[in-house]
């Protein structure tokens, strides 16, 4: 029991040494870190600069006058960005003394080129009739949808796209049902059959059996 309190009493007493030590490294890392962003070629202040801290959402902007500040820690890399202005970085030094550090950023211009915008007087009202007019307007899908319902149109999809997989099949079982039926005797020849001639005739009218090509 004896031991039990002793160990609690050192525990007591050496835990405000301990988080003191871990405070005084903290408060050395942390610095102040303080510029101005300007524009490389005229020297200006650029103000809504946003300078933020890299893969951590703190951050702040810079004044009417270009100028900021910011807790950081030492080691962060810190993001410079503004529209119109190629982006920059900074890295705080890890092994800087003191708790301030000061910078002065240049930003360059970035040129970016935009495509070319040809600009037309607006038609008259004739113009705008006839392009109104002759203007090709595509299908929409219900269009699409009744052409490819017309009987010539499936007749011809018919004839040029293969069976899927159910349509095999019933093939498949209607030749083996057939082969069956007339198992032991000879099958009757469509040659006299009135209503495949009829058949062929209506097809002939139609002109189904044309050279398509």
């Amino acid at each position: 029991m004896k031991k039990f309190l002793l160990l609690i009493f050192l525990a007591g007493l050496f835990a405000p040494v301990a988080v003191k030590a871990q405070f005084e490294s903290f408060k050395d890392s942390v610095v102040q870190l303080y510029g101005v962003v300007m524009t490389a070629d005229s020297l200006r202040g650029l103000p809504a600069v946003t300078v933020k801290v890299r893969n951590q959402n703190r951050g702040t902007f810079t004044n009417e006058q270009g100028v900021f500040s910011i807790v950081v820690m030492k080691g962060d890399v810190i993001d410079f960005t503004y529209v119109g202005f190629k982006p920059k970085e900074v890295k705080i030094p890890a092994n800087i003394e003191g708790n301030s550090f000061s910078i002065i950023q240049l930003m360059v211009v970035d040129t970016v080129y935009l495509p070319a915008t040809i600009i037309k007087a607006r038609p008259r009202r004739e113009q705008f009739e006839r392009e109104f007019v002759n203007a090709d307007v595509p299908d929409d899908k219900i269009e699409i949808a009744r052409q490819n319902t017309k009987t010539a149109q499936s007749r011809i999809l018919m004839q040029s796209l293969p069976r899927d997989g159910s349509e095999n099949s019933r093939y498949v079982q209607r030749q083996s049902s057939q082969q069956q039926f007339y198992s032991g005797q000879y099958r009757p020849q469509n040659i006299f059959n009135p209503v495949a001639w009829n058949e062929f005739i209506q097809a002939w009218k139609r002109g189904d059996f044309k050279n398509k090509n």
